[in-house]
């Protein structure tokens, strides 16, 4: 058995363009019902923290581990990772493959998740918010040639740092940022949203966003809120885990997923206005691990 530490598991990745395909392949999976997977199970731990054990099984192709991650707010305050956890990858007769920590496999696992629903939506992408998670999607966007990406966050130092980041690192993007939300959302086609879960004043309204739009919410219902979601249709990643967290996490009045992501990869988008709540399967980061496992020589 092998431990991966962060800087580990970033160099073993795939490239993310790859990341895409595996989770359109998990998007696939999970929609035609040959993984096992559970809901989250969850804890508090702190004020807005949270952890949760995250089991998936693929037995077609042997995989099967489980993801402890844990969210901390207060980790801002002390100028450490928000997101952070563990992973463990179990071999087809049960014993302990490897471990690795979970905190950039979740990031990248989670943006490439929204790079393979990209697929729904060929026109221009608005990125709502500045942290960790816009740095992983503008590597998805780029890998993806999907620019120029427009960029929307309340201050402009985070959106300079950003800037630098991208010219950097994804120099191939072309990117744009504005403090000016109405700019920013003005002809886009599709909205990802990266805001702090459990916001209430930045919910989108009817009209504020084209009524054909595509929202790709990784914040729950801090941006994607009830009210526009409403107008057109939603579907998940994993609808059964949708809905045992949708009273909790998006509120009793958010509407129910009428199928899944991959449905829609599959059969096609519909008309209208959609909203796709990929809210991170266990079964996206077994797949990943597997794949950092086996560039690891595990």
């Amino acid at each position: 058995m092998i431990h991966l530490d962060d800087a580990q598991v970033s160099t073993l990745l795939p490239a993310p363009a790859q990341q895409v395909a595996l989770m359109r392949e998990t998007l696939l999976a999970l929609a035609d019902g040959s993984a096992s997977v559970t809901p989250k199970t969850q804890v508090v731990h702190e004020e807005g923290g949270f952890a949760n054990a995250m089991p998936a099984a693929w037995p077609e192709r042997g995989l099967l581990g489980v993801k402890w991650v844990t969210v901390t707010p207060s980790n801002r305050a002390r100028g450490r990772e928000m997101i952070g956890g563990l992973m463990v990858l179990s071999a087809a007769d049960g014993s302990t493959r490897a471990t690795m920590d979970a905190a950039e496999l979740t990031a990248q696992r989670t943006a490439a998740v929204t790079g393979a629903s990209l697929a729904l939506d060929d026109r221009p992408i608005t990125f709502v918010g500045t942290g960790v998670q816009a740095r992983s999607h503008a590597r998805v966007i780029e890998a993806l040639g999907r620019g120029p990406l427009t960029v929307w966050g309340r201050r402009p130092e985070a959106l300079r740092e950003l800037a630098a980041w991208c010219a950097e690192h994804t120099p191939g993007l072309e990117l744009r940022t504005t403090t000016d939300r109405a700019e920013a959302l003005a002809g886009a086609g599709v909205v990802i949203s990266a805001l702090p879960i459990g916001l209430t004043d930045a919910t989108l309204h009817p009209g504020d966003v084209a009524a054909d739009a595509t929202l790709l919410p990784i914040d729950y219902a801090s941006v994607a809120g009830a009210e526009i979601s409403r107008t057109g249709t939603v579907v998940a990643d994993d609808v059964e885990q949708f809905e045992s967290l949708r009273p909790l996490k998006h509120g009793k009045d958010y509407p129910r997923a009428t199928g899944s992501t991959g449905d829609l990869l599959r059969d096609g988008r519909p008309s209208g206005l959609v909203v796709a709540q990929n809210l991170g399967s266990g079964l996206g980061d077994v797949v990943l691990a597997d794949a950092v496992a086996r560039a690891a020589g595990a």
